[in-house]
């Protein structure tokens, strides 16, 4: 259907104003970025791992504080809380996560991580910054001074959430029940960023309506059997072999049960049996990364796993109390849903400030965000979005493109992202949105 006439209008007046709105906020920015960058290298030196963010929280919970918010710290065992009022409006909440990944950092920057850190798994290691998240604090940090230098262009409240140990997918669930919306304002809207390996110019913009990131559900197996001799096989039933019929069979619960348009994964990422050559152990036992959208393809996977795991046993003919066991973690990273209409206004926005060609939709992933949190503890009143900020070096780009030359991806030793042009983006972002979903009674202007 056409745009009518005062709607066309609406649109042309608010590209027209948009440069004069972005080289205010861009201006104070650009003061700003050799203190964010200052700060950048920090956090990249010193990473600390999941639920173990204590430096990282009280050193930007200090910066809140100083910027005049008030701050709460260890909730959900370390995330920060900075909460401003100003004056009657809606809650706006922006979010960052803080923690590391157990990563030997290879990049060769002049601040690489040398930390050292023994994870849960007990294996110590090197600790890094390999998912962006310092870029991501920096940013966070950035819109922060940028709100607070511009506290006359927006009216409401706006909730500054530091979260802990998204790369276990369980910071953002231990703040929800931590109190984070009985204890501080329930968030209107609910906004983040997040830096891409992407095959894009750093500082590009890539948003997706509706589903962005998937269910992340992990599933132990422990297959049965009975064990020997491996000379005499036919004494035992073997669990190596039982283990691959059900690594086998497990991908027609995707090929075959579940919809080709929706999209589904089931991964068998870890195969363990056996300790001798002619031994036939009595277990093997399996661990699977299973990835979906809905709630429905979900349980329809999980579901499909069991049946397929029991089915498998019963056919090698072992008896009811050997069946397999299978163990699905209760806690689960869910998909991130994007509200498709909140999305789409926020896209222009972001269009008419930095411009067509910085700004573009883009597919969604199978990779797991527990952003999907803050929405899904309200859905009938959070509005939320995540969206991606490329921080592909131009080298990068130039040698993917002459040569073939693959990009680091995140969680690799070698992610150095450009992290001037990704805080840069996110800090202007993140306010931007805050003040026009914050606009102060009786005006439509934004710095």
């Amino acid at each position: 259907m056409p745009k009518s006439v005062p709607t066309q209008l609406a649109a042309l007046a608010m590209l027209l104003a948009a440069p004069a709105q972005a080289n205010e906020l861009r201006a104070d920015l650009e003061a700003d970025m050799p203190g964010l960058m200052e700060l950048y290298r920090d956090l990249h030196a010193n990473p600390e791992l999941s639920f173990e963010e204590y430096k990282t929280a009280a050193k930007l919970a200090k910066r809140m504080r100083d910027l005049g918010f008030e701050v709460t710290e260890e909730v959900g065992k370390t995330g920060v809380v900075s909460v401003m009022r100003n004056g009657e409006g809606p809650t706006v909440l922006l979010r960052a996560d803080m923690d590391g990944l157990p990563v030997i950092e290879q990049t060769g920057l002049p601040y690489a991580s040398k930390v050292m850190a023994t994870p849960a798994s007990g294996v110590t290691t090197g600790v890094m910054h390999a998912c962006g998240h310092d870029t991501h604090m920096a940013g966070f940090i950035g819109a922060a001074q940028l709100l607070v230098d511009h506290k006359d262009s927006w009216q409401g409240t706006l909730v500054m959430v530091l979260q802990p140990a998204e790369e276990l997918g369980l910071g953002a669930l231990a703040m929800i029940e931590d109190g984070l919306y009985t204890r501080f304002p329930k968030p209107d809207y609910a906004i983040a960023f997040h830096d891409a390996a992407a095959p894009m110019p750093a500082g590009t913009i890539g948003y997706t309506p509706g589903y962005a990131l998937a269910n992340v559900d992990s599933v132990d197996i422990t297959v049965k059997g009975i064990g020997g001799h491996g000379a005499y096989p036919h004494t035992t039933v073997d669990p190596v072999v039982l283990a691959s019929s059900i690594v086998m069979k497990l991908q027609t619960v995707v090929s075959r049960n579940s919809s080709p348009l929706d999209p589904a994964v089931i991964t068998v990422g870890s195969f363990h049996a056996g300790a001798k050559h002619n031994i036939i152990s009595d277990e093997a036992k399996l661990q699977l990364t299973v990835r979906s959208y809905s709630d429905e393809s979900r349980q329809l996977l999980l579901d499909g796993i069991r049946r397929v795991a029991r089915g498998e046993a019963i056919t090698a003919g072992l008896p009811e109390d050997l069946m397999p066991e299978i163990a699905i973690e209760e806690t689960y990273t869910p998909s991130t849903y994007n509200d498709p209409d909140f999305t789409e206004r926020m896209a222009a926005s972001f269009k008419a400030r930095f411009g067509e060609n910085r700004v573009g939709e883009t597919p969604p992933v199978m990779g797991g965000e527990d952003f999907s949190q803050f929405r899904r503890a309200a859905p009938e009143d959070v509005q939320s979005m995540i969206f991606w900020i490329s921080g592909t070096p131009q080298p990068m780009l130039e040698a993917l493109e002459t040569d073939g030359t693959p990009l680091p991806s995140l969680h690799s030793p070698f992610w150095a992202p450009d992290a001037e042009k990704v805080i840069a983006t996110g800090a202007e972002a993140l306010a931007s949105a805050a003040i026009e979903l914050m606009p102060v009674s009786g005006s439509s202007a934004a710095p």
